[in-house]
Order: C-alpha cells, then structure tokens, then sequence
C-alpha cells in the first residue's frame, strides 16, 4: 500500500514504535454541488479511525459516479498525529481548472543550479525537522533561517541572474516535471529590472496551469514571494494578475486551492474591488465551500475571501471568526452575488 501526503505538512506526522500507520482523523469532500456527500463518501470507502486508503483505488471508485468526471485524494496532516483525507470532486459541467498537457522538449536547468535545488530541498527537509523552517520574503525571493540553506539560497541568485532565459524556456517546454519544478522554485531569484521581471512572472504564472502538482507548488510559493517583496517595494512595479489563482479555486487538488485561497488574500488586502468581483464572479461558490472545512487553518483564507466580498471590515471579519458565527457571514457573501448578477450557480 501506498500513502499519500502533502510533502511539507507530512513531516508533522508523529506515531508510537508499536503503531507507525498513519490513520483518517476525518473526510473533507469539496467540489461538489449536485451530487450529495454521502455518495461520495460511500464510494471513498473509509471512515474516521481507519488506516489510509490506496489513492488511485479510492479516486478510481469516486470517478465512477455518475456525475463526476474527476477526483482527486490527497492526505492533509495533522490531527494528534493523524490525517485528514481531502477528496475532491469536478462534476460533469462544473467550472473547472484545467491544466496544460506536459511538453515533450529536452531542455534542461544547468547542472550547478540543479545542483544547488537539490541541496536546498535536503536542507529544508532537515531544517523542518529541526522546527527552524522559518523564511524571510521581504526582498521578494526566499532566504531561510536555517543558515545553510540562506547560502545555498544566496547562490542562486547569480546563477539565475546568468541564465533567467534557460529557466522561463525549462518551466514552459521541459519534459522533465522534475526540471520544470525546479526551474519554478528558481525563477524567484531574478532581477527585478523591468525586462527580467515580466520574464520572471510570466514563466510563474504559466506555471501554475502545469500538469504537474509540484511545478504548481513551486510556482505559487515563487509568486507568494514576489508578492511579498512588490508590496514592500513598489518601485519593482510588478503587478501579479489574480485570474489564475481565481480559476484554481475549482482544482480538484486540495494543494491547488489552499495555495490559491492564501493568494487571493494576499491580493485583495488593500480591498481591490476588481480582484474580489472577480472571485465572486467565478469562484464565490468555492470560497464558501472552502470557509466551512473542519480544519479551521485551511478554512480561514477562505472566510477571509467570503468576509471582503460581503463588504466586511477587517474588524468584523475578525469578530465573526472568534465567535464561530460563521453563517451570517456566509449568506452575506451569497446575497452579493445575486445582487450584482443573479442567484449562485
């Protein structure tokens, strides 16, 4: 039997000599509007207390259903050592993120800054373990606590500097998803005169429709990056179009959509009313899925998301989030999507 598991949050796992199986702590369904939760899961097959089930047995049966055209099972940690099992669906009709097919080109990083990828990702591994996996983003690109990993990081900058334009034509013709990954995470380091910027956003941002999970991963935590360091320095003038993240919103992946949910935050901090239309255009009945996960953690930017379109203060949002009242929330959002177009879909 295989497990799956989301590659950071997998490190929380802790279990006794006597018990090292991972089991369910509970089953989040998403996605889903007109076929009912239970019939999901009834096909996923598992329950709270159980160990977890083989991922492509389990998405096969849910792709069974009539109604869903897809599924997606993906292992969340972290509940006392357990996990919570993340199913998502796309129904036959339903808006959804559709992603490129992988390219077939040969082209591949250099070997001294896949190198250096390679080690860094060892060094994170270690320094998560070592609960010292704190990063600093303030100059737009990462750079880690862990003092091993700052230089390695510190690195790359040159190196990506040299050969930006290898690395925007690795992420968007590689066959290799392992290069494309790569060359994702990477792409953060590049100058941020004018013309090496528009290189770097573009190759990030057609990252995020890759085929492959990782490459997505990388791109968003790149991109979150560059967010970062353009707000604290807007002379950079980049500008990071939301219309990727909104569409994210209807991924099957779990990983896909809480990567897209804290973006979209990020984005619509200061109230852009031209980002927040656009989420409760196309996305509104994502975000109020979302909001009402178990997992308050991941539910949270969601809530956020539902609050800004309701047209909640900060101070509201807070209010309505340490008292758990959630719904009125909620509804709100709702009812401003039937006052500016019609009823949700």
């Amino acid at each position: 039997m295989k497990f799956w598991f989301v590659w950071a949050l997998a490190l929380c796992v802790t279990a006794s000599a006597a018990d090292v199986t991972p089991h369910i702590a509970g089953i989040q369904i998403f996605g889903n509007r007109r076929v009912s939760t239970q019939k999901i899961e009834k096909a996923v097959g598992a329950k709270a207390g159980d160990p977890l089930p083989p991922r492509a047995e389990t998405e096969a049966r849910v792709d069974k259903i009539h109604g869903i055209v897809a599924s997606r099972v993906e292992a969340v940690c972290c509940e006392e050592g357990n996990l919570t099992l993340y199913v998502g669906v796309q129904e036959k009709g339903a808006p959804d993120f559709e992603l490129r097919l992988p390219p077939s080109g040969t082209q591949k990083l250099p070997g001294d800054l896949m190198k250096l990828y390679s080690s860094l990702l060892d060094n994170i591994a270690a320094s998560i373990r070592g609960h010292n996996a704190d990063q600093d983003l303030t100059n737009g690109y990462s750079l880690m606590a862990d003092p091993d990993s700052r230089m390695i990081q510190l690195k790359m900058i040159p190196l990506v500097a040299r050969d930006l334009k290898i690395l925007d034509g690795v992420v968007r013709n590689s066959a290799d998803p392992n290069q494309r990954a790569a060359a994702a995470y990477l792409l953060q380091y590049a100058p941020r005169d004018p013309q090496s910027s528009k290189i770097m956003v573009n190759a990030l941002q057609f990252a995020l429709r890759d085929s492959d999970d990782t490459v997505r991963a990388n791109a968003v935590r790149a991109l979150h990056a560059v967010m970062i360091g353009a707000k604290l320095h807007p002379e950079q003038q980049i500008r990071i179009q939301p219309t990727w993240y909104v569409q994210m919103m209807h991924s099957v992946d779990w990983s896909d959509r809480r990567h897209a949910s804290l973006a979209l935050v990020d984005l619509t901090d200061t109230g852009d009313a031209a980002t927040l239309e656009l989420i409760r255009e196309r996305a509104l009945h994502s975000v109020i899925n979302m909001a009402g996960w178990q997992n308050l953690t991941y539910a949270l930017p969601a809530f956020i998301l539902a609050g800004r379109i309701a047209g909640l203060t900060k101070k509201q949002i807070d209010a309505a989030w340490v008292s758990g009242n959630l719904k009125p929330v909620l509804e709100k959002a709702r009812q401003s999507k039937r006052k500016h177009r019609g009823d949700l879909p």
